[in-house]
């Protein structure tokens, strides 16, 4: 397998969760396996997440963690990010870093459309593997919510700057887990990690 160049980003504001473990697991079996990998925690990084008044003709100066960010995902083959969803979408810290960092210019051209009207992709070439943590049901997610954070993310974010494909695991009954369930999720990021997928 050819070595790939992995940006793991963990997606939870908290210093500890069983996004940093899965990020850190992942991590681990991807080292192993030969792949170079970054990691960043979300948690770590310090910066306005408030798009506030700004547009795309005048928006904030991007902090210089945000920069870096953003330039691991442009120097990234594959992403992985893992997240909670809370009260059916991302933590306002982790959007607020989408909402800041996926500027025009960076990550999409506005300037060119595609042949639908859509600005480009200016990260199109890479893949992503998105790992959700919920205690939404995944059966009740799928009939009820019609996995709509999936399609947000895998339509209007991550595959509108060029993420594709982006595929998704995603683990219920995060909240209070019992210890054979966490042990198991664990092994599947594990194989994840170590294929590199």
């Amino acid at each position: 397998m050819h070595p790939k160049k992995i940006l793991i980003l963990d997606g939870h504001p908290a210093e500890s969760s069983l996004s940093r473990t899965f990020a850190d697991t992942y991590a681990q079996a991807a080292r192993a396996k030969g792949h170079d990998v970054k990691i960043v925690h979300l948690s770590e990084l310090e910066f306005d997440f408030d798009f506030g008044q700004g547009n795309y003709h005048d928006f904030k100066p991007l902090e210089p963690v945000l920069e870096q960010v953003l330039q691991d995902f442009e120097w990234s083959d594959h992403l992985v990010l893992t997240t909670p969803m809370w009260w059916g979408g991302l933590p306002a810290k982790l959007k607020g870093l989408i909402d800041r960092m996926f500027i025009p210019g960076r990550t999409f051209d506005t300037r060119n459309p595609n042949k639908l009207g859509f600005p480009a992709p200016m990260l199109d070439g890479r893949t992503a593997r998105v790992i959700i943590t919920s205690d939404t049901p995944g059966w009740f997610m799928r009939l009820v919510y019609r996995r709509a954070l999936i399609h947000q993310m895998r339509g209007q974010v991550l595959g509108f700057v060029g993420f594709k494909p982006t595929r998704f695991t995603w683990f219920s009954g995060a909240s209070y887990p019992k210890q054979d369930s966490v042990e198991k999720w664990i092994a599947r990021v594990t194989r994840l990690g170590a294929a590199a997928a």
